[in-house]
């Protein structure tokens, strides 16, 4: 197998992973507050082992890697608050749907703070994306599935926002898997902890299986899938991370039907459908021309496209 191909698989086998974070809170439980925390704190040791190994391959973590790290597991705390509130209102499905918003934001941002204009698609996609959120909110359906659709909707959009601005911290520092990460881990659950009174308190009595469920949570998605996917991200072209977030969102959305018993509205499954398809086109970059030199793609362009979860 050749080292692209190599890379493709560890890429969507990344996504897959990521893809049961969303059921995996559902099945546990407990509180939003509850499962961000313990998401992050049972994902610790092994990332500091992780981080260690890397840094005897690589040498010490630059400082800059640390002073980005931390902010940027403040915001990735919110947004592991956010999201987990956005799945109890709305679901594991829409709320996964819903924090795949991040590329438009990331992309506006970076037009904003590095004059990276957005590409003429992405500028189209951006109502269409956005009407698909209004479709998921409930607000035309008087089927809509969730317990609260449209304060999901608000939720998920705050997970975007949160989401987009822990992925330009992370962007800025050096190019490492795994010691970047385990910072923002760290400050991540210390966040978590300080902050869950204001997002309903979290349960500090580990209990069963709820925290079996958490430590698969933390394990797998948190551990493994963001690990493979930060590996792939910078070594793979637009067009396949466009696939990512094709792959991701829709498997959350199958997993959540099969194994948590979600049923979207027919209005709402039409918004996911609006969103993904959206993104995918807004994602895509203009194939050059013959003869026409290649732009170089950054890692900004890479990294906005993370998938959720």
């Amino acid at each position: 197998m050749s080292a692209h191909r190599r890379i493709v698989l560890i890429a969507i086998v990344g996504a897959l992973i990521i893809s049961t974070s969303a059921p995996l809170v559902r099945l546990s439980g407990v509180s939003p507050a509850t499962s961000a925390l313990f998401r992050c704190a049972y994902a610790v040791p092994p990332m500091i082992v992780l981080a260690w190994l890397e840094r005897r391959r690589l040498g010490p973590l630059p400082l800059k890697g640390l002073v980005l790290a931390w902010p940027a597991g403040v915001v990735f705390a919110l947004d592991l608050l956010f999201w987990h509130h956005a799945i109890d209102y709305v679901g594991a499905g829409l709320a996964t749907v819903l924090g795949n918003l991040q590329v438009f934001l990331v992309a506006f941002a970076a037009w904003a703070l590095f004059g990276e204009r957005p590409s003429s698609r992405l500028m189209v996609a951006t109502p269409v994306v956005f009407a698909g959120v209004v479709l998921i909110s409930g607000v035309f359906d008087s089927a809509a599935y969730g317990r609260d659709p449209v304060m999901g909707v608000l939720a998920g959009v705050a997970t975007s926002i949160s989401y987009a601005a822990f992925l330009l911290l992370m962007k800025a520092g050096p190019q490492r898997s795994v010691g970047p990460l385990a910072h923002a881990t760290v400050v991540a659950t210390v966040a978590i902890a300080l902050l869950s009174p204001l997002f309903g308190g979290a349960d500090l009595v580990p209990s069963w299986p709820a925290h079996g469920w958490l430590l698969l949570l933390a394990l797998g998605p948190q551990v493994l899938g963001w690990s493979l996917i930060t590996f792939s991200l910078p070594r793979q072209p637009a067009a396949l991370t466009a696939l990512l977030l094709l792959i991701q969102p829709m498997t959350t959305v199958a997993l959540s039907a099969v194994a948590l018993g979600e049923r979207p509205s027919a209005l709402q499954l039409a918004g996911c459908a609006v969103i993904v398809l959206g993104v995918l086109y807004g994602s895509r970059t203009r194939s050059p021309e013959p003869g026409e030199p290649r732009r170089k793609e950054t890692h900004r362009q890479e990294v906005s496209k993370a998938p959720k979860g």
